[in-house]
């Protein structure tokens, strides 16, 4: 890993890159203050926080900040419509030294989550970062130790962890009321299609600056027709539909059994399916995380149901979120809630109370000052976005084997027999030539949950994906 720069040398040395120094601008809120947030990233997700902002109660949007000047400009202009005079930024070191923002919230590429949020408090900032939190398993605990040592409030953008519903459905499960648990499963089916393969760099956006768009991420030539979103299935920047709506999905799943760090074992078998291109991410996916007393397998499928179909795959009725399977019965569902059914698939009960106050709890944990105030404190979103990293370091370090090798290695876990049985279903009415792109068996790695490093075999080359090499200035630091 490059060395990282002490904090006073970054600045001097990035004065002539037009950065600003970022010391802390913290100020006592009173009970009626607004907070002044600010809003990183200016995409789908990002552009529906600056919506959210503008109209919430406590709270007044500043200023935003997107390096992609034409996104930039449409969003000020919009706010200036609606007489609300915010200050864009391209650069994120000069937005964090505005003396005018509270709290940032974070919406940028994946690969920006980590240092965004450092810098942030380091600042003096609050933060809300969306899912994953990270981009690899050490840039996460980064974050957690950040938090910490500035006193900041760090929200993890897992919104399920506010929902009324799904509290009260765990409660219930926990309790005992359908028997123990015996598997949690969680699913994005979701239609992936192809994003298209390129034989040469395409030009970059005139109204991008790259360097900053790139950050920590290797400044490469862009090999792909589209910039925005499709750098998810690219590995320098993205961390596919596991890390994508896993981090969700995982999230819930754990809260449902109850586990607080990191599973000792996981297994990850996938491939990119269906069609060549220039992403790199499973489309299909399956992924054992050897909880005990209860394992979590995800599954992640981005073709349809078959071949030439309009719909995708379900399971038990579930496509995008969670079964909880239990001696008694199961409970399918998610974000919302969902219901509780027998073994023979009867409705017995149904939750149905959510709740979207997951952006109404951020504020309350600023103005208490507390951590145990949040529903989804960064160290809680670490984890679950650890296990999406987890799940694709198995895939990465993982080499195309036949199916019989494959039963051979799980088949100490009959409930992952049962899911890779469904996966091999699911290729062949697609029809996948298995040929063509062979199915990718990642070992089983054993993972100290204390100091989150891999031990054991293959951990040699699956620690080398705990982390990255960084391009200064924009340098996760080893030491907070």
């Amino acid at each position: 890993m490059t060395k990282q720069l002490t904090r006073r040398h970054f600045m001097k040395s990035s004065l002539a890159a037009g950065a600003v120094m970022l010391a802390p601008h913290t100020r006592a809120l009173g009970a009626n203050d607004d907070i002044r947030m600010a809003v990183i990233g200016l995409g789908p997700h990002g552009r529906s926080h600056v919506r959210r902002y503008q109209h919430m109660a406590g709270v007044r949007l500043t200023a935003v900040c997107e390096v992609d000047r034409r996104r930039l400009s449409a969003v000020v202009k919009s706010c200036e419509k609606n007489n609300l005079k915010v200050q864009g930024y391209t650069d994120i070191r000069k937005l964090l030294d505005n003396k005018n923002v509270d709290a940032v919230t974070i919406c940028t590429p994946n690969h920006w989550h980590s240092l965004a949020t450092i810098w942030a408090v380091q600042a003096g900032k609050d933060v809300k970062v969306e899912k994953p939190v990270s981009h690899n398993i050490f840039e996460g605990r980064k974050m957690v130790e950040a938090a910490r040592k500035y006193n900041r409030i760090v929200q993890a953008g897992t919104e399920s962890r506010s929902d009324q519903a799904l509290k009260q459905v765990f409660a219930y499960l926990q309790q005992g009321q359908m028997g123990k648990i015996l598997v949690a499963r969680a699913f994005c089916y979701k239609r992936r299609g192809s994003i298209g393969k390129v034989n040469r760099p395409l030009d970059i956006p005139s109204s991008v600056d790259y360097d900053l768009w790139c950050g920590p991420a290797p400044k490469e030539p862009l090999m792909r027709r589209r910039l925005h979103y499709d750098w998810h299935w690219v590995w320098a920047t993205g961390n596919g539909d596991i890390g994508n709506q896993g981090a969700h999905e995982m999230d819930m799943c754990r809260w449902a059994l109850g586990q607080n760090g990191l599973p000792e074992n996981v297994v990850s078998i996938g491939g990119r399916f269906g069609y060549i291109d220039d992403g790199e991410t499973a489309n299909t996916q399956i992924t054992l995380y050897d909880y005990k007393p209860a394992p979590l397998i995800f599954e992640v499928r981005g073709l349809p149901s078959r071949k030439s179909a309009k719909v995708m795959d379900n399971y038990r009725g579930i496509r995008i979120g969670i079964v909880i399977e239990c001696e008694g019965g199961y409970f399918a569902g998610g974000a919302g809630g969902g219901w509780i059914y027998d073994n023979k698939g009867k409705k017995i009960k149904q939750f149905s109370k959510g709740g979207g106050g997951h952006s109404p709890n951020f504020l309350k944990a600023i103005r208490t000052r507390k951590v145990s105030d949040l529903n989804a404190d960064i160290e809680v979103g670490h984890i679950s976005s650890a296990l999406s990293h987890m799940g694709n370091i198995s895939y990465r370090v993982g080499q195309n084997t036949n199916r019989g090798e494959i039963i051979e290695a799980i088949r100490g876990n009959k409930e992952m027999v049962e899911t890779f049985e469904r996966f091999q279903e699911h290729l062949l009415v697609n029809n996948v030539d298995l040929q063509q792109t062979p199915r990718i068996l990642g070992p089983w790695l054993k993972m100290n949950v204390k100091n989150e490093k891999f031990v054991g075999d293959f951990s040699s080359e699956a620690n080398r994906l705990l982390s990255r090499e960084y391009r200064e200035p924009f340098v996760v630091p080893e030491n907070i």
